[in-house]
């Protein structure tokens, strides 16, 4: 079974301790909250444990990390497809997948 923690009693996200599959039921190490993944999710990635408005605060550490770009539903995979991070303006220039630069050619 897939498992996530949440790292402060106020966060709205949680990290996976496990690869999830789309429809697992995955649950925190504490065992008391459930979440349906909506997508396939990798280990160490974020999830959202409750659905977050556009411009809502992502919160991971007990604090605002970022803030939603669109609609993110409970249970959705958080990261550079619809989260803009508050510290580096430059998180929406980079490939979702690799984290890679988009905006900048190296030769």
């Amino acid at each position: 079974m897939t498992h996530y923690f949440q790292i402060h009693p106020i966060d709205n996200t949680a990290v996976l301790l496990d690869d999830g599959a789309a429809g697992q039921l995955i649950t925190g190490v504490d065992g008391v909250r459930g979440v349906t993944l909506r997508q396939e999710v990798a280990y160490g990635h974020k999830i959202a444990l409750v659905d977050i408005p556009p411009n809502g605060a992502v919160i991971k550490y007990g604090v605002p990390i970022g803030h939603a770009t669109r609609p993110i539903r409970a249970g959705d995979w958080v990261h550079l497809h619809n989260c803009a991070s508050n510290y580096d303006s430059r998180s929406a220039t980079l490939n979702v997948h690799t984290g890679a630069t988009t905006d900048t050619v190296y030769e």
